[in-house]
Order: structure tokens, then sequence, then C-alpha cells
């Protein structure tokens, strides 16, 4: 795997750390490779109850790498297979999933919130979902899940509008359920996970799916919206705000 995502498993619980912390954990390729590669193994090992998502002090996710993104898209059209590897992974994961949010949490790293069962976020989090600006539309199925969870307001607010929540927005919203002070995340994570990982593992693998409803559902979703997510990529405003992003930076 990737030295820019580590796994280890930690008893019953899988870690799995994004760690490029010079790129606020901005994710390429080979990092989505990896982090569906861990997710898809886990249910091989049957002392593993968890998956624990986490990332770096100050950067939980940047979201895409754009130069990587960019350059993968042209390859292989709008999200790529990579991306569309790890939605997977996250839409079909059997195990409970838990995140450890601290600082910033963009684009996926917000999305991919709403995958998990769990999530402890810093006081320092803040998530954002800034695609509309980028001309483009949300992805991971966050169309369907979101507005379900947060009602209609507070979802177009977040994904269409892009208008960023902090740590205390997001507990409000639904899907954050902890905010602590940042150092304490982790642990706090750790100790909710090793919570439901001592529960009857039947029994939490039943509620969990009727809770969260059918997955075909969902994974037909992603699929719409990566459709669309292509034909907004190769717009003329999708390109000039590119375009526009990627001169900020330089």
């Amino acid at each position: 795997m990737s030295d820019l995502v580590i796994v280890s498993d930690e008893g019953p619980i899988r870690l799995v750390r994004m760690n490029r912390p010079d790129k606020k954990n901005a994710l390429t390729m080979a990092m989505y490779e990896a982090m569906s590669a861990a997710i898809e193994d886990a249910p091989k090992n049957p002392a593993l109850r968890g998956l624990l998502i986490a990332g770096q002090p100050g950067a939980f996710t940047a979201g895409n790498d754009l130069a990587d993104f960019l350059k993968a898209s042209k390859a292989d059209g709008a999200l790529g297979p990579y991306i569309m590897r790890f939605l997977y992974a996250l839409a079909r994961c059997e195990l409970p999933l838990i995140a450890a949010v601290r600082g910033l949490a963009v684009g996926i790293g917000t999305t991919m919130m709403l995958h998990c069962d769990h999530v402890v976020a810093g006081s320092d989090a803040r998530f954002s979902a800034p695609f509309v600006s980028l001309g483009l539309v949300p992805e991971a199925g966050s169309s369907l899940i979101a507005p379900r969870l947060m009602g209609h307001a507070r979802a177009f607010s977040l994904l269409v509008m892009g208008r960023p929540m902090n740590a205390e927005e997001a507990k409000a919203a639904g899907f954050v359920n902890n905010v602590t002070p940042p150092d304490e995340v982790e642990a706090e994570a750790m100790k909710a996970a090793r919570e439901i990982a001592a529960l009857p593992a039947q029994a939490v693998l039943e509620g969990r799916r009727l809770l969260r409803g059918s997955r075909e559902e969902i994974i037909a979703r992603i699929e719409m919206e990566a459709a669309i997510y292509k034909t907004c990529l190769q717009s003329p405003e999708a390109r000039t705000a590119f375009e526009a992003f990627l001169n900020r930076k330089r």
C-alpha cells in the first residue's frame, strides 16, 4: 500500500490514516486505491469489527489533489476508476465505519461522513463541499443521503451553495456525533469504535443494514452523480473554475 496511507490493525479495529500532511492530505489516485483496498480487505479478517478513518492534525483531508484528479479524469473520464472504487467500497462496507476528524474536511472529506456510523470531530473541524463552485455536482451518494439526514435546506446550503459547517453545526445537522478538543479526537473515536466492537457482531451487522436502507439505491445514486459529474467536468464553466483555482494556487 502507499506510504501516504497507513493501515494498522489495532485489536478489533482497522485504522486507516491519510498521511500526506505537507499537502493537507489532498488525495491522490494512489491514496484512493490504498484506502479502498484497506476497506475491501477488512472483512477477510474475522477478528476485525470496525474501521476507523483518520487524518492528521489540522487536516482530515483537503479533498482531491486537483492536478492528479484532472490528469486521471482526462485519461479515464470523470471520477475515474480509483475514486469510484473508493465510493463503492464505502457504500458496500458492512463493518461499522468511524471517523476521527481534525481540521479541514473538504469535498470527499465531507461526503464520506455520510457513510460513517459514528463521527468524532475536533472543535477545529471544518466541513465543506465546494463542488458547485467548481462547476460540478455533489458525489458519493451525498445528493441522496444528505437531504434525508439533515433536510433539504441544510443539504442545499452545504452541497449546492458550498457554505461550510463547523463541528457544532455538523453535529446539529446530524452527521457528527461528538465534538471534542482536537487533541482528544482520536482517543474518543477509538473508544467509540471499541464500544461498537464489543457489541454482538451479527446484531450490529443486521441493525446497521436496517438503518442504512437499500445499498443498491445508494450505489445507483453514486453512478447517477458520476454520469452528471462527467458531463459537468467537460463544461466551459468547470474548465474556467478549475483554471482559476489552479492559477490561484501557483
